[in-house]
């Protein structure tokens, strides 16, 4: 008697989720790569604009991203974890927002890390482990 993997995503999803969660969870990473670029410049004296912008757009594709990740879950009945890694993701940005002023950079800083991690970890999931 064999048993799944519960690790690894099963070998056909079905495509709209599938292509759903891979397309947020790249625009999840562009939107960081953006906050990365933009935050440079409130250190230099830059407008907070572009940076504030760029947090909700954050906040709408981590959202979205969650969404599709639990759709896939309860489509194709595969691992759990993704979810819980998009969702997390999605929480962090709000996280992120509150502590984005300068004396709360000590929070705010490894948020960043930690938000850049599990999307990118997500991203590559999405496109190596599913077919």
């Amino acid at each position: 008697m064999s048993s799944q993997n519960r690790h690894v995503a099963p070998d056909t999803a079905s495509p709209a989720p599938v292509l759903a969660l891979r397309a947020l969870a790249v625009a999840s990473v562009v939107a960081i790569a953006w906050q990365f670029v933009t935050a440079a410049g409130l250190f230099t004296g830059g407008p907070v604009g572009p940076h504030a912008t760029g947090s909700i757009v954050l906040h709408v594709v981590t959202g979205l991203t969650a969404g599709a990740a639990i759709w896939l879950r309860t489509r194709t009945g595969g691992p759990w974890w993704p979810s819980v890694v998009a969702s997390a993701v999605f929480v962090l940005t709000f996280v992120q927002g509150y502590f984005g002023d300068i004396p709360g950079l000590v929070v705010h800083l490894p948020g960043a890390m930690a938000l850049t991690a599990g999307s990118v970890w997500l991203a590559a999931w999405s496109f190596l482990r599913l077919r």
